[in-house]
């Protein structure tokens, strides 16, 4: 008799031990489940073995699920916690885990016995699910041979250790620096930030104000602090994070070596299989047909955007020269110059904004348009952690359990920047038992904490970071769909998997919506109506200078997967993007390249585009609520219950144009978008 692993990511919980996990348990894990997982695989591909696809399931899926949902926890803690000693748990399993999925998903054995399985048995889920498995294996290698498949497998085993490496040499950049000020070079900046800044020097016995690159602290000492040359010190060091340009003692993190090796390696890639470029193997599993139809979208948003992109700037450079003294604004100046324009023309601040959204309230306000549109209730949960700030809730429905999640908000040392959704655990009707599993979400965000016992604030920009990830958990959580690999996001073309989370933001510009998540930090009193009413009057503000921003990325991406050549240097392709998109050419030291986690050590290479095509999406999705809004503004549930129905329960189980045609009648639009971005020249 075999004695229970006292391993937490061998035991079979029905969540993750996260506060248990240590570093020494990983490869102890992984190995273990790794062997199970190849055990099962030589098991499912005997000639012997059924080619029917609950067979497979039960043996192989049950045994990869495992496997994944251990090596998400220990990926999870990797962005949420890093530490030196998990930090090389980590790079010691991954090529291990690595060649494990490459080799399954490249394995002609058990691509041959996918393609002998009867379609015609299975349900309309499982359809899909195959006819996705079929394309991956393609795209996987499973056709090639000899040479060129132990090629493509090296291939990935390399290009999994750059992104991750990529990923860290952004982390550390970003963590390591620091900057100690004195209050009189701080004038300007919103009292809440200061006070940060001040608790975190004091921690280090410092006298003075510690600023660092992380998002609550660079963007608000960017938008308010009054000295010039403060803002240029920030916006030097931000902006050549991991480059070259960076200062000697960070060269060490110099992501552009790697960046070069991995553009390189992808295109080996599509030329293994057979494509001519990266950008081509991209769109295979996307709603794209084509770079070339990404790239022509891309220019023709770029052309309706310009005019209104051209006239904020010249809005700016006038209040500048006029209000600010600022003759010449550099890079550094810009976002300063906008926060006081805006300031000046609609009458308000994001900082008066600032103290209203107490981050207990905003959910309180978020949970309360997601029951009521959804149909849901929302409730605290109980579950093993991985820090004290996270919360973790349940979603029922009629009493009935239909998801959970992590909410993990704060900015914090060891946690990469930016948010975003990742699943736990799918929806599945389990092969092996016969039980519904129902679906988790991790929802990571990196706000600003609360300081001297008050509740953290948001600023709207973060109230709508929120709304946008809960959007992505909805469409995980509320799926209705029993097959795993089509359940939730699973499944779902990348460029449409973004139209849950920017729907979502919708809401946080309806005042029925937004009246109930607002409460003063000092006298808790509700955000005044006038106060909201000059916030959408400035909704708009800069959306071309905004819009620009984003395709200036999303072009760049495209063009360095498909008509740049990996061998020359990447950075002339940047300058050109940027000559063509752009209205405010950046400085030439601005190295943005180096520090796209996006496209070099996340899943949008050739797919960054994916959120303005969402936009167009969502925007439209969005126009049937504002067509059927109720006469005191509040959206409609019959619509909600439809949009639930059509897009969030179907989940991958069907290609997202029929989901979207399903619930809106017809093929999606662009004019929504420009008209919902104050750039509809009707």
């Amino acid at each position: 008799m075999t004695m229970p692993s006292t391993n937490p990511l061998l035991q079979t919980t029905d969540l993750p031990l996260f506060d248990q996990i240590k570093p020494e348990h990983v490869n102890a894990a992984v190995d273990q489940l790794l062997s199970a997982a190849s055990d099962a695989l030589e098991q499912v591909t005997q000639d012997a073995f059924p080619a029917e696809w609950q067979a497979i399931a039960k043996v192989l899926d049950v045994r990869t699920e495992r496997l994944g949902s251990a090596w998400g926890a220990v990926s999870h803690l990797n962005s949420v916690a890093d530490s030196p000693e998990l930090r090389a748990a980590y790079n010691d399993a991954l090529p291990k885990v690595t060649e494990f999925w490459t080799r399954l998903g490249a394995d002609e054995r058990l691509y041959a016995k996918y393609k002998a399985v009867n379609s015609a048995l299975l349900d309309n889920a499982q359809q899909q699910a195959l006819k996705n498995a079929l394309r991956n294996f393609v795209l996987g290698g499973a056709e090639l041979q000899g040479e060129n498949k132990q090629r493509y497998a090296a291939i990935q085993e390399r290009m999994a250790e750059l992104s991750q490496k990529f990923s860290e040499n952004a982390l550390d950049a970003t963590d390591r620096f620091s900057l100690f000020v004195t209050e009189e070079e701080l004038a300007g900046v919103p009292e809440d930030v200061k006070n940060t800044a001040r608790a975190a020097a004091e921690k280090e016995g410092q006298s003075g104000y510690k600023l660092t690159l992380k998002m609550p602290c660079y963007l608000p000492v960017m938008q308010f602090a009054v000295s010039s040359d403060l803002r240029q010190k920030l916006y030097r060091a931000y902006v050549t994070r991991a480059s070259d340009q960076a200062d000697t003692q960070f060269s060490e993190l110099d992501n552009g070596k790697l960046i070069q090796e991995i553009l390189q390696l992808r295109q080996e890639e599509a030329t293994l299989l057979g494509y001519q470029n990266f950008a081509e193997v991209s769109v295979a599993t996307k709603m794209a047909d084509s770079p070339a139809k990404v790239i022509a979208f891309l220019r023709d948003l770029s052309m309706r955007a310009r005019p209104f992109a051209e006239k904020d700037l010249q809005d700016m450079r006038q209040f500048a020269a006029e209000h600010l003294n600022l003759q010449n604004p550099q890079a550094w100046d810009w976002p300063y110059i906008g926060e006081k324009l805006k300031e000046a023309r609609y009458s308000f601040s994001e900082q008066e904004v600032k103290q209203y959204f107490t981050a207990p309230k905003v959910l309180q306000g978020l949970f309360k348009i997601i029951e009521t549109l959804f149909e849901v209730s929302i409730r605290p949960d109980t579950a093993p952690v991985w820090h004290p700030a996270v919360g973790f809730y349940r979603i029922e429905r009629n009493g009935q359990l239909v998801g959970q999640f992590y909410l993990d908000p704060p900015a914090r040392a060891g946690k990469r920047g930016g948010a975003w959704m990742d699943d736990v655990r799918s929806r599945w009707l389990r092969p092996d038992n016969g039980q519904l599993q129902t679906p988790v979400a991790h929802l990571v965000c990196n706000f600003a904490e609360g300081v001297d016992g008050n509740p953290a604030l948001l600023t709207h920009d973060d109230v709508i970071t929120l709304f946008h990830e809960f959007g992505h958990g909805l469409h995980h959580m509320l799926t209705q769909v029993n097959e795993r690999d089509v359940s939730g996001i699973s499944g779902v073309e990348w460029d449409a998997v973004e139209l849950p989370s920017q729907f979502m933001e919708n809401f946080c510009w309806e005042w029925p919506v937004i009246k109930h998540m607002t409460a003063h930090v000092k006298t808790g009193e509700p955000l005044p109506k006038a106060l909201f009413d000059k916030m959408v009057a400035a909704k708009n503000f800069q959306s071309g200078l905004q819009t620009l921003r984003q395709i200036e990325f999303a072009l760049l991406d495209m063009l360095l997967h498909s008509e740049h050549n990996p061998q020359d240097d990447f950075m002339p392709v940047l300058y050109k993007v940027r000559a063509e998109v752009a209205v405010i050419q950046p400085p030439e030291f601005n190295r943005m390249a180096h520090t796209f986690s996006h496209i070099f050590a996340g899943g949008y290479a050739a797919g960054y585009y994916s959120y303005k095509w969402a936009e167009v999406l969502s925007a439209d999705a969005y126009a049937a609520f504002e067509e059927t809004a109720q006469a005191d503004g509040s959206p409609s549930l019959e619509t909600g219950r439809r949009y639930r129905q059509a897009i969030l329960e179907a989940g991958g189980s069907r290609p997202a144009l029929d989901s979207f045609i399903a619930f809106r009648g017809r093929e999606p639009s662009i004019n929504a978008l420009l008209k919902h971005q104050g750039m509809s020249t009707n």
